[in-house]
Protein backbone atom coordinates (compact mmCIF):
# COMPACT_ATOMS: atom_id res chain seq x y z
CA UNK A 1 0.00 0.00 0.00
CA UNK A 2 1.20 3.65 -1.19
CA UNK A 3 0.05 6.95 0.43
CA UNK A 4 0.53 10.23 -1.98
CA UNK A 5 0.15 13.24 -1.40
CA UNK A 6 -0.62 15.62 -4.62
CA UNK A 7 0.46 18.91 -3.29
CA UNK A 8 1.12 22.83 -4.39
CA UNK A 9 0.00 25.80 -2.12
CA UNK A 10 -0.52 27.47 -5.37
CA UNK A 11 -4.35 27.11 -6.04
CA UNK A 12 -5.47 26.37 -9.98
CA UNK A 13 -2.54 24.56 -10.77
CA UNK A 14 -4.57 20.94 -10.95
CA UNK A 15 -4.30 18.98 -7.91
CA UNK A 16 -7.70 17.76 -7.70
CA UNK A 17 -8.04 17.18 -11.52
CA UNK A 18 -4.68 15.05 -11.10
CA UNK A 19 -5.61 13.51 -7.53
CA UNK A 20 -8.99 12.06 -8.91
CA UNK A 21 -7.64 11.08 -12.62
CA UNK A 22 -4.99 9.38 -11.40
CA UNK A 23 -6.99 7.40 -8.96
CA UNK A 24 -9.40 6.71 -11.19
CA UNK A 25 -7.37 5.49 -13.97
CA UNK A 26 -5.24 3.32 -10.86
CA UNK A 27 -8.96 1.73 -10.12
CA UNK A 28 -9.55 0.76 -13.81
CA UNK A 29 -5.92 -1.08 -13.89
CA UNK A 30 -7.25 -2.72 -10.87
CA UNK A 31 -5.86 -1.21 -7.83
CA UNK A 32 -7.63 -0.61 -4.82
CA UNK A 33 -8.24 3.12 -5.04
CA UNK A 34 -8.72 5.73 -2.09
CA UNK A 35 -9.21 9.25 -2.89
CA UNK A 36 -8.60 11.45 0.75
CA UNK A 37 -9.93 14.73 -0.06
CA UNK A 38 -7.69 17.08 2.50
CA UNK A 39 -8.98 20.30 1.27
CA UNK A 40 -11.92 22.12 3.05
CA UNK A 41 -13.32 23.08 -0.89
CA UNK A 42 -14.32 19.44 -1.25
CA UNK A 43 -13.96 19.74 -4.73
CA UNK A 44 -12.56 15.51 -5.26
CA UNK A 45 -15.50 14.70 -3.56
CA UNK A 46 -17.84 16.77 -5.71
CA UNK A 47 -15.83 15.55 -9.41
CA UNK A 48 -16.65 12.22 -8.15
CA UNK A 49 -19.80 12.29 -7.30
CA UNK A 50 -19.33 11.18 -3.91
CA UNK A 51 -22.63 10.87 -1.83
CA UNK A 52 -21.62 10.95 1.80
CA UNK A 53 -22.76 8.57 4.90
CA UNK A 54 -23.04 11.76 6.98
CA UNK A 55 -19.58 11.80 8.20
CA UNK A 56 -16.41 13.56 7.00
CA UNK A 57 -12.94 13.84 7.11
CA UNK A 58 -12.97 16.61 9.78
CA UNK A 59 -15.17 14.17 11.99
CA UNK A 60 -12.56 11.43 11.20
CA UNK A 61 -9.79 13.59 12.22
CA UNK A 62 -11.16 15.07 15.66
CA UNK A 63 -12.02 11.64 16.44
CA UNK A 64 -15.83 11.54 16.37
CA UNK A 65 -16.15 8.53 14.25
CA UNK A 66 -13.52 5.64 12.51
CA UNK A 67 -12.32 6.61 9.00
CA UNK A 68 -13.52 4.06 7.34
CA UNK A 69 -17.60 5.64 8.59
CA UNK A 70 -16.76 8.29 6.32
CA UNK A 71 -15.15 6.59 3.30
CA UNK A 72 -17.89 5.75 0.23
CA UNK A 73 -17.95 4.43 -2.63
CA UNK A 74 -18.17 6.04 -6.38
CA UNK A 75 -19.64 4.36 -9.76
CA UNK A 76 -16.21 2.91 -10.42
CA UNK A 77 -15.05 -0.27 -9.01
CA UNK A 78 -11.96 -0.16 -6.78
CA UNK A 79 -12.72 3.67 -6.30
CA UNK A 80 -13.78 5.30 -3.25
CA UNK A 81 -13.56 8.85 -1.18
CA UNK A 82 -13.03 10.11 2.11
CA UNK A 83 -15.05 13.13 1.48
CA UNK A 84 -14.46 16.46 2.88
CA UNK A 85 -16.53 19.31 3.79
CA UNK A 86 -16.07 23.02 5.16
CA UNK A 87 -15.86 21.87 8.62
CA UNK A 88 -12.33 21.16 7.53
CA UNK A 89 -11.34 24.76 7.52
CA UNK A 90 -11.72 24.72 11.62
CA UNK A 91 -9.35 21.42 11.86
CA UNK A 92 -5.49 22.97 11.70
CA UNK A 93 -7.27 25.26 14.77
CA UNK A 94 -8.69 22.38 16.72
CA UNK A 95 -5.56 20.69 16.41
CA UNK A 96 -2.83 22.76 16.65
CA UNK A 97 -2.58 22.32 20.29
CA UNK A 98 -2.42 19.32 20.36
CA UNK A 99 1.24 17.54 20.86
CA UNK A 100 1.01 14.49 17.85
CA UNK A 101 -0.85 17.77 15.11
CA UNK A 102 1.59 17.07 12.32
CA UNK A 103 0.69 13.30 12.92
CA UNK A 104 -3.13 12.86 12.98
CA UNK A 105 -4.05 11.92 9.46
CA UNK A 106 -1.52 9.14 9.74
CA UNK A 107 -3.07 8.01 12.79
CA UNK A 108 -6.19 7.98 11.03
CA UNK A 109 -5.34 6.42 7.81
CA UNK A 110 -3.47 3.19 9.64
CA UNK A 111 -6.60 1.81 10.64
CA UNK A 112 -7.96 1.28 6.72
CA UNK A 113 -4.32 1.41 5.71
CA UNK A 114 -4.46 -2.56 5.13
CA UNK A 115 -7.57 -2.17 2.04
CA UNK A 116 -6.44 0.03 0.02
CA UNK A 117 -3.21 -0.41 -2.64
CA UNK A 118 -3.13 3.20 -3.38
CA UNK A 119 -4.29 6.08 -1.48
CA UNK A 120 -4.06 9.68 -3.21
CA UNK A 121 -4.44 12.65 -0.91
CA UNK A 122 -5.72 15.92 -2.47
CA UNK A 123 -4.21 19.15 -0.44
CA UNK A 124 -5.48 21.84 -0.37
CA UNK A 125 -3.97 25.43 -1.46
CA UNK A 126 -1.57 26.28 1.38
CA UNK A 127 0.91 24.71 3.56
CA UNK A 128 -0.72 24.93 6.68
CA UNK A 129 -0.69 22.33 8.98
CA UNK A 130 -3.37 20.06 7.18
CA UNK A 131 -0.84 19.74 4.14
CA UNK A 132 1.92 19.04 6.68
CA UNK A 133 -0.35 16.35 7.88
CA UNK A 134 -0.50 14.78 4.59
CA UNK A 135 3.17 14.83 3.76
CA UNK A 136 3.90 13.33 7.07
CA UNK A 137 1.20 10.50 6.41
CA UNK A 138 2.60 9.68 2.82
CA UNK A 139 5.32 7.63 1.24
CA UNK A 140 5.50 10.15 -1.76
CA UNK A 141 4.19 13.47 -3.65
CA UNK A 142 3.44 14.77 -6.47
CA UNK A 143 3.47 18.27 -7.51
CA UNK A 144 1.48 19.72 -9.91
CA UNK A 145 2.79 22.86 -11.86
CA UNK A 146 0.90 25.29 -14.37
CA UNK A 147 2.11 25.60 -17.13
CA UNK A 148 2.95 29.59 -16.48
CA UNK A 149 5.40 31.37 -14.89
CA UNK A 150 3.65 32.75 -11.88
CA UNK A 151 3.24 29.09 -10.89
CA UNK A 152 6.85 28.76 -11.03
CA UNK A 153 7.07 31.03 -8.13
CA UNK A 154 5.70 29.10 -5.51
CA UNK A 155 7.41 25.63 -6.46
CA UNK A 156 10.53 26.40 -4.51
CA UNK A 157 8.61 26.89 -1.11
CA UNK A 158 7.13 23.82 -1.78
CA UNK A 159 10.15 21.78 -2.24
CA UNK A 160 11.66 23.47 0.73
CA UNK A 161 8.75 22.58 2.73
CA UNK A 162 9.24 18.61 1.59
CA UNK A 163 12.70 19.36 2.46
CA UNK A 164 11.51 19.99 6.04
CA UNK A 165 9.03 17.32 6.34
CA UNK A 166 11.95 14.65 5.48
CA UNK A 167 14.38 16.34 7.88
CA UNK A 168 11.57 16.58 10.92
CA UNK A 169 8.54 14.85 10.49
CA UNK A 170 8.66 11.73 7.62
CA UNK A 171 12.33 10.68 6.51
CA UNK A 172 10.95 8.06 4.34
CA UNK A 173 8.92 10.88 2.04
CA UNK A 174 10.09 10.96 -1.52
CA UNK A 175 9.59 13.94 -3.98
CA UNK A 176 7.96 11.28 -6.72
CA UNK A 177 8.13 13.75 -9.46
CA UNK A 178 6.79 17.53 -10.64
CA UNK A 179 3.90 17.41 -13.36
CA UNK A 180 3.46 20.29 -15.75
CA UNK A 181 -0.01 20.38 -15.91
CA UNK A 182 -2.11 22.93 -18.08
CA UNK A 183 0.16 22.66 -21.32
CA UNK A 184 -0.72 24.28 -24.48
CA UNK A 185 1.64 23.74 -27.13
CA UNK A 186 0.34 26.38 -29.54
CA UNK A 187 1.98 29.28 -26.42
CA UNK A 188 5.45 29.78 -26.63
CA UNK A 189 4.59 30.53 -22.53
CA UNK A 190 3.93 27.02 -22.20
CA UNK A 191 7.01 25.84 -24.23
CA UNK A 192 8.91 27.92 -22.29
CA UNK A 193 7.71 26.91 -18.67
CA UNK A 194 8.06 23.11 -19.44
CA UNK A 195 11.32 23.75 -20.71
CA UNK A 196 13.02 25.43 -17.59
CA UNK A 197 10.47 22.65 -15.74
CA UNK A 198 12.56 20.31 -17.47
CA UNK A 199 15.77 21.72 -17.16
CA UNK A 200 16.01 22.54 -13.51
CA UNK A 201 13.90 19.73 -12.01
CA UNK A 202 15.39 16.12 -12.33
CA UNK A 203 12.09 14.53 -10.73
CA UNK A 204 10.04 15.81 -13.73
CA UNK A 205 7.52 13.03 -14.81
CA UNK A 206 7.71 12.76 -18.73
CA UNK A 207 3.94 13.15 -19.19
CA UNK A 208 2.66 16.39 -19.65
CA UNK A 209 -0.81 17.43 -18.91
CA UNK A 210 -2.36 18.99 -22.36
CA UNK A 211 -4.77 22.22 -21.49
CA UNK A 212 -7.93 20.56 -22.38
CA UNK A 213 -12.31 21.35 -22.71
CA UNK A 214 -12.94 17.96 -21.99
CA UNK A 215 -11.16 18.02 -18.56
CA UNK A 216 -12.26 21.49 -17.55
CA UNK A 217 -15.55 20.26 -18.30
CA UNK A 218 -15.56 16.17 -16.90
CA UNK A 219 -15.82 17.32 -13.26
CA UNK A 220 -19.17 18.69 -13.57
CA UNK A 221 -20.36 15.83 -14.71
CA UNK A 222 -18.82 14.09 -11.65
CA UNK A 223 -17.13 11.99 -13.71
CA UNK A 224 -13.02 10.82 -14.31
CA UNK A 225 -11.51 12.00 -17.75
CA UNK A 226 -10.90 8.48 -18.71
CA UNK A 227 -14.68 7.66 -18.41
CA UNK A 228 -15.92 11.18 -19.44
CA UNK A 229 -14.16 11.06 -22.28
CA UNK A 230 -12.00 8.15 -22.81
CA UNK A 231 -10.14 8.50 -25.84
CA UNK A 232 -9.04 12.16 -25.31
CA UNK A 233 -5.70 13.73 -25.33
CA UNK A 234 -6.42 14.48 -21.84
CA UNK A 235 -7.38 10.70 -20.58
CA UNK A 236 -4.60 9.28 -22.58
CA UNK A 237 -2.11 11.83 -20.97
CA UNK A 238 -3.49 10.45 -17.30
CA UNK A 239 -3.07 6.67 -18.15
CA UNK A 240 0.29 7.97 -19.18
CA UNK A 241 1.18 9.80 -15.84
CA UNK A 242 -0.57 6.84 -14.00
CA UNK A 243 1.83 4.08 -15.65
CA UNK A 244 4.63 6.38 -14.47
CA UNK A 245 3.38 6.89 -10.79
CA UNK A 246 2.98 3.33 -10.41
CA UNK A 247 6.23 2.71 -11.75
CA UNK A 248 7.62 4.77 -9.70
CA UNK A 249 6.00 3.73 -6.78
CA UNK A 250 7.33 -0.04 -7.26
CA UNK A 251 10.95 1.33 -6.82
CA UNK A 252 10.31 2.44 -3.49
CA UNK A 253 11.25 0.54 -0.53
CA UNK A 254 8.12 -0.74 1.31
CA UNK A 255 6.61 1.57 3.38
CA UNK A 256 7.49 2.05 6.98
CA UNK A 257 4.69 3.93 7.71
CA UNK A 258 1.74 1.24 8.18
CA UNK A 259 2.28 -1.63 8.96
CA UNK A 260 -0.34 -4.57 9.26
CA UNK A 261 -3.00 -1.43 9.85
CA UNK A 262 -1.49 -0.53 12.40
CA UNK A 263 0.47 3.09 12.76
CA UNK A 264 4.34 2.99 13.34
CA UNK A 265 6.42 4.81 15.23
CA UNK A 266 3.84 7.47 16.12
CA UNK A 267 1.68 7.05 19.07
CA UNK A 268 -2.06 8.25 17.61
Amino acid sequence: MSVVAVANQKGGVGKTTTTVNLAAAAAAQGHRTLVLDADAQANATSALGAATSGAFLYDALLGQVELSDCIVPTDWPRLEVAPSSMDLVGAELELATRPDREYVLRGTLSGVADSYDLILVDCGPSLGLMTLNALAASDGVIAPVQCEYLALEGLSALLETIRRVQMHLNPGLQLLGVVATMYDGRTRLSQDVAAQLQSHISSMFDTIIPRSIRLSEAPSHQRPIIDYAPTSRGAEAYRELTEELLSRLSALPPSSLYRGGTLDGVSA
